[in-house]
């Protein structure tokens, strides 16, 4: 069976003291599509393993001089990967345990079918790719928890009672290993809780691999989620691992998982209850240890009562139930995000500190906000953009979903009093930025320390960090403008 065309070849390394049994190898491996190279000691394979890059070497046991079991210490302690396979004509199992112990990934006793080596030969380096594949991707999983974790406590959306609430069930349940659904709108926020409570959970060293079920064709979901073996469909050239698998060891976050087909249902229901999976083709289960995190935005009881969703997967997705409440239902929250994303948006495009103007502000909690925090962030990244002055004014913002780009404003029952406006030094309502006078940066810098402290109630941690300034550079500003809070 001949490698692709289109793929490099496998290249081999043949060490043995014996000319004929090396060269004839190196013959039949040549057949087979592999470019072979051959050593008659270990001193002169490592001297070709350091000098030209091999996908696997083959080694004898018996060699004089640097023997085969030294040449495989050499090559764990200090060589390049790649996997070894170690031949002998003496059958002693004592020798195959010891040369296991020092690293090879198979053994073969001498004489052998040539056949053989070349399966053992293709199956020993696709196991190594695959693991060099795998450690890849969790360390691009673990960077990537370390870069969220330490964005999540200033991400950590409100201090609201409701929000409250929400992070000590998440400081309660993510010690734990029990599964989690998250529920609430789109733009909630559900894949940061996610990943804050696999932050805060013992699996925080693991990786964490989220799963969009509805962004997956139906086709192709399977074949991620559990992967595949070579030939178990046309185009399955190799053998696949799947993120579920990917995902031992940390946290697995199926996001919409109620848009997840019955069928596949059934399966992830399995994988839960048995702690195994099967690759498409395979005929092995394959245990694995993940934490599950499921997210949706739609109502699995109704869908359950409506034979969408299958009763015993969800009552085992929501051993723990979290629900995340809407922006609307939390406004006192909206300052705090705002400013926050005001902040790191300045910062990312090289603007010098920026605030939120009162009327801004007006303008923000009186918006109804269908899509949720992340509507906010859109609507910040845009009045950044497109403001020009050291504050953010009302006229700044536009919101998607409103006609003429004008904001949709609460009715009545649904206004919460707005004890967040942030009010201008004299206490009145207007902007002085739409006024047409022109300010100095000493007065417009003084105003906004002033605004900020009001909204504050003098608290100067908060005030310097809304202002995107440090407490100290706070402190020299209330000395040089004799603000007397």
């Amino acid at each position: 069976m001949n490698g692709s065309s289109n793929a490099q070849p496998l290249r081999v390394l043949i060490i043995d003291d014996e000319k004929n049994l090396r060269d004839s190898i190196a013959a039949y491996l040549q057949t087979e599509g592999i470019e072979a190279q051959t050593a008659a000691s270990g001193e002169a394979g490592k001297a070709l393993l350091e000098a030209e890059r091999f996908d696997a070497v083959v080694v004898d046991l018996k060699m004089p001089g640097m023997s085969g079991l030294d040449f495989l210490t050499w090559l764990k302690e200090g060589g390049p990967l790649l996997p070894a396979i170690m031949i002998s004509a003496h059958g002693d199992i004592k020798d195959a345990v010891e040369a296991m112990k020092r690293g090879a990934a198979d053994y073969l006793v001498k004489p052998f079918n040539p056949e053989e080596l070349v399966v053992r030969l293709r199956m020993v380096v696709e196991n190594a790719r695959l693991a060099a594949s795998a450690s890849a991707m969790q360390t691009v999983a673990d960077k990537t928890v370390r870069r969220n974790a330490a964005a999540l406590d200033a991400n950590w959306i409100g201090s609201s009672p409701a929000m409250k609430e929400v992070r000590a069930l998440i400081e309660r349940v993510a010690p734990t290993d029990s599964t989690v659904l998250v529920t609430g709108e789109s733009g909630t926020g559900k894949e940061v809780v996610a990943r804050l409570i696999h932050r805060l959970s013992k699996r925080a060293n693991g990786p964490f691999i989220p799963i969009n079920m509805g962004g997956i064709p139906e086709n192709l979901i399977e074949s991620e989620l559990f992967g595949y073996e070579k030939g178990a469909f046309t185009g399955a050239d190799s053998r696949k691992t799947g993120l579920c698998e990917l995902a031992s060891g940390g946290t697995l976050f199926l996001d919409e998982v109620g848009d997840m087909p019955l069928p596949l249902q059934v399966k992830i229901l399995r994988m839960l209850q048995e702690k195994k999976i099967m690759r498409l083709g395979g005929s092995r289960q394959i245990p694995i240890d993940v934490r599950i995190v499921a997210a949706t935005n739609k109502d699995l009881e109704q869908a359950v009562k409506q034979g969408q969703f299958r009763e015993d997967l969800f009552y085992r997705l929501a051993v723990i139930r979290l629900r995340l409440p809407p922006l609307r239902e939390r406004r006192e929250d909206i300052p705090l995000l705002a400013q926050l994303f005001v902040n790191r948006f300045a910062a990312e495009m090289g603007r010098p500190s920026l605030f939120l103007s009162s009327d801004a502000l007006r303008v923000l909690q009186n918006y109804s906000f269908p899509g949720n925090v992340r509507e906010l962030e859109n609507a910040v990244e845009r009045a950044v953009i497109l403001s020009e002055g050291p504050q953010l004014l009302g006229k700044d913002f536009s919101f998607a979903g409103s006609a003429m780009g004008e904001p949709s404003v609460l009715s009545a029952s649904d206004v919460q009093p707005r004890t967040a406006l942030v009010p201008n030094a004299t206490g009145a309502s207007n902007d002085s930025g739409q006024k047409g006078e022109i300010k100095s940066l000493e007065e417009l810098e003084k105003e906004a320390i002033l605004k900020a402290l009001a909204f504050y109630n003098g608290h100067r941690e908060k005030t310097a960090q809304a202002l995107g300034i440090t407490r100290r550079t706070l402190l020299n500003k209330l000395k040089e403008y004799q603000i007397d809070e």
